[in-house]
């Protein structure tokens, strides 16, 4: 904002510039989202529109206040009038919405209507409706850590997501951390057909939050020019001036369906749709325009003129832009990781004193902190006095990095997540280590934010990587029972877009956890937290140890028998390996993994051609784990080299025999 105080915008007193530049923008905006319908008609695209109509007021406010390159700003898929106020061109619309390679949000890749242009700050978000609340959280965190007060974060949603539990996280965080983020409801009064009041008991959404310390809340007519653009102005302000949170609540109205394939003649009635007809937004800011002299019908209708041919020459680019090709669906999928090539293969055996897992990795956390001051680390439980986590993972490093980097995040997974996805938007140095749940068991509540992190590359053709390392204590041994002792892996290696990560030993946890924070990208490190302290996991390890991602550890030669295994159970193979070779029965080739994904298929086809045999031993259902993967991967790639079926739910000793 170019004032520290804000505008009393009004008929009267806006100047003439300012409302035919804003007549422009409705009626540009108006004239895309009717338009929309007609691409699906003629099977050309916008398979999805959630129309604007109704809520002009306040997206024109929200796209208005908004600085590109300064603020940031996160619509949701009902803010086509905010992006076309925000800046963005008909083409750049057009593009989205029928899928186009030169579409600016991610070429393309995102269903349509879900309009975002990264390179100035308008961040693309998912479908899922609200999640990114907690994103505008992230980066407002992001802000605040790097001291930049003149700009805030702008949240945009319907008043029906409000009903997410991660939005009341968000929401809870930016008051508890006091953040300068504006959070935006339009409220329409329904979530699809869903009306409001099956689902809040408050007539507005708002009042939900007026408990919540350090959270401003302002009401304002949306359907009407001025009221909006005053409130957000003064939310924008005040967030920016007292480094707080601020929730505009928009009253607004639905002219049209939910979307293209709702029907909302079927849920309500005939004097309901008049109504909101009635009190359609451009319709009365034209007459306005026209009551109070500000304009006259002849340059309202030469905008309106200048708008169609516009919008014209844009459906014709639109239409001459190339789609995406089908073999680019393979691009983007994952970034380039940290090529870890400081040590090669085979340069395993190091002299020094052993040291344990859990050592390996505080160390070498605190190395990587050391080495980049824009690294952050936070979850549940991790920086209390003198402990660091339930297992000590973290220990010392709040009392060496402080509490800026180094903080407690509350009791809610999702939150942990979706911050650090937020935050990591902020700047493409910065790295983020999170301890995704205090066991791994617990990370399930967390799955919404990791689904969507783990395709935002892929979804922004690249524009954005969110460069996190999600650490979970994982598996058993430890008579944990029910959620202390699970092992979750195979669920999260079905999701393309993320790396994971399971040691054995103290050296390759030190070189995975040194590749998985320098990389860009999303690494889930799951650390076998029966092995932290044990005594058969240590080993020595180099200050700089570095283990690249998608390479198995070959951890016994042998030639009878291959046994591909990974974190807790690798110690188990290789002591059964050992009792078999003592007792003349066979030599087997033990196979650590140490990467899931991507797995290492190169080292598990060389060692099944060698032995002609294979097991799989890992913690895990015996229904759905992780092994059947890697048993489907041989026998479709290397059942020509196998002399027996794969085993791989006996127990070792009494299978061979």
């Amino acid at each position: 904002m170019k004032s520290n105080v804000p505008v009393n915008h009004s008929i009267k007193k806006t100047d003439k510039e300012t409302l035919l530049k804003w007549y422009h923008l409705l009626f540009l905006g108006r004239t895309l989202d009717e338009r929309a319908p007609n691409y699906l008609k003629q099977a050309i695209g916008w398979s999805y529109h959630a129309p604007a109509a109704g809520h002009d007021g306040i997206q024109l406010a929200i796209g208005q206040v908004f600085r590109k390159n300064k603020d940031h700003l996160f619509p949701y898929y009902r803010d086509l009038q905010t992006c076309v106020a925000a800046g963005m061109t008909a083409e750049e619309i057009i593009y989205n919405g029928i899928s186009r390679d030169a579409d600016v949000a991610g070429g393309g890749r995102h269903m349509s209507n879900h309009f975002a242009k990264p390179s100035w700050n308008i961040h693309n978000v998912s479908s899922c409706t609200g999640n990114h609340t907690l994103h505008a959280s992230g980066l407002g965190r992001a802000l605040k850590t790097y001291k930049e007060t003149d700009a805030v974060v702008i949240s945009s949603q319907g008043e029906s997501s409000v009903s997410e539990g991660y939005v009341y996280e968000a929401i809870n965080g930016a008051s508890n951390e006091e953040l300068p983020v504006v959070f935006v409801f339009q409220d329409n009064g329904y979530g699809i057909s869903v009306p409001k009041e099956d689902q809040t008991a408050n007539r507005k959404v708002a009042k939900n939050f007026e408990g919540f310390k350090n959270l401003r809340i302002l009401y304002c007519n949306g359907k009407d020019v001025f009221d909006s653009m005053n409130t957000m102005e003064e939310a924008v302000e005040w967030s920016m001036k007292e480094q707080k949170p601020v929730l505009v609540h928009a009253n607004c109205v639905r002219i049209g369906s939910h979307s293209n394939s709702d029907r909302h003649e079927l849920y309500r009635d005939k004097n309901e749709l008049s109504y909101v007809k009635e009190y359609d937004p451009l319709d009365k800011y034209r007459r306005l325009l026209l009551r109070y002299n500000r304009a006259t019908e002849e340059e309202l209708k030469e905008i309106e003129e200048k708008v169609a041919a516009e919008v014209k020459a844009a459906h014709k680019k639109g239409l001459a832009a190339p789609q995406p090709t089908p073999e680019s669906i393979h691009d983007f999928v994952t970034p380039e990781p940290y090529p870890a090539s400081k040590y090669p293969e085979g340069l395993h055996n190091f002299d020094g004193p052993k040291v344990k897992l859990i050592e390996a990795l505080n160390e070498t956390m605190k190395a990587e902190f050391r080495k980049n001051p824009d690294t952050y680390i936070w979850g549940q439980d991790i920086a209390n006095k003198d402990k660091g986590g339930i297992f000590n993972v973290s220990k010392g490093m709040q009392q060496e990095f402080g509490k800026t980097r180094v903080f407690n995040a509350p009791i809610a997974e999702d939150f942990i997540m979706g911050t650090a996805n937020g935050m990591s938007r902020y700047k493409k140095d910065m790295r983020i280590v999170v301890e995704g749940a205090e066991f791994a068991d617990y990370f399930w509540p967390a799955m919404e934010q990791f689904v969507e992190t783990t395709h935002e590359y892929w979804r922004t053709k690249g524009q954005f990587s969110p460069n996190i390392t999600v650490r979970l204590a994982s598996g058993g041994y430890i008579g944990g029972g029910l959620y202390h002792s699970q092992n979750i892996e195979a669920a999260l290696t079905t999701f393309p877009g993320v790396r994971v990560v399971y040691p054995s030993f103290a050296d390759d946890a030190a070189g995975l956890m040194r590749t998985s924070i320098r990389s860009e990208g999303l690494t889930v490190f799951m650390e076998p937290k029966a092995l932290y302290n044990s005594p058969k996991a240590a080993t020595s390890v180099p200050d700089d140890f570095e283990v690249p991602f998608g390479k198995a550890r070959i951890r016994r030669e042998g030639k009878d028998l291959t046994i591909i295994t990974y974190g807790n159970t690798t110690h188990h193979c290789l002591e059964a390996a050992e009792k078999l070779s003592k007792e003349g029965i066979a030599e087997v080739e033990v196979v650590d993994l140490r990467s899931l994904l991507p797995l290492d298929e190169e080292t598990i086809l060389a060692s099944i051609k060698k032995t002609s045999r294979a097991m799989i031993v890992h913690e895990d259902k015996v229904f759905a784990g992780f092994g059947g993967e890697v048993a489907a991967m041989i026998s479709n790639l290397g059942f020509e080299y196998l002399d027996a079926p794969i085993k791989s739910r006996f127990n070792l000793y009494t299978s061979w025999v």
